[in-house]
């Protein structure tokens, strides 16, 4: 897989314990981890994208994050995997790419979620908390 640096381990969240009661871990223990990827870490909104994320609001971003995520990649075999998200046209595309959320080998190396199986409800509302914790980052960072 071309798709970025070594995720490390869940495990190594440290003795504080960063998972959720769901088991899952949480967003910003994900985006920790994600941040020292290289490839990862390139990825930032453009100032449309912002300006967009912004008029539409949270709540809006968040249901287009589940259904994108759910359309592109939550079937078990998603169509052309791997190549199925765009690099541009919606803040959440670019917050895939930066949270390993672009495709099934993406998101089995990252968050442990494994191919071949429809993904659950409560792994889309994790991949989509991750994703919109980036987008609430970047929208943060750069104003």
């Amino acid at each position: 897989m071309t798709h970025g640096d070594d995720p490390g381990d869940v495990q190594a969240c440290g003795p504080e314990g960063r998972r959720l009661p769901d088991g899952f871990e949480d967003p910003l223990s994900v985006l920790d981890r994600l941040s020292r990827s290289t490839f990862r870490s390139r990825f930032h909104l453009r100032e449309g994208d912002r300006a967009y994320a912004r008029s539409k609001g949270r709540e809006t971003i968040a249901r287009h994050a589940r259904e994108l995520l759910e359309g592109r990649i939550g079937a078990a075999h998603p169509r052309n995997d791997g190549r199925q998200t765009p690099m541009r046209g919606h803040p959440v595309f670019i917050a895939q790419h930066a949270t390993a959320t672009c495709c099934r080998g993406c998101v089995a190396k990252w968050h442990h979620i494994p191919r071949g199986r429809e993904l659950s409800g409560q792994e889309l509302d994790h991949l989509v908390a991750v994703v919109m914790a980036w987008i609430e980052q970047e929208l943060a960072v750069r104003p």
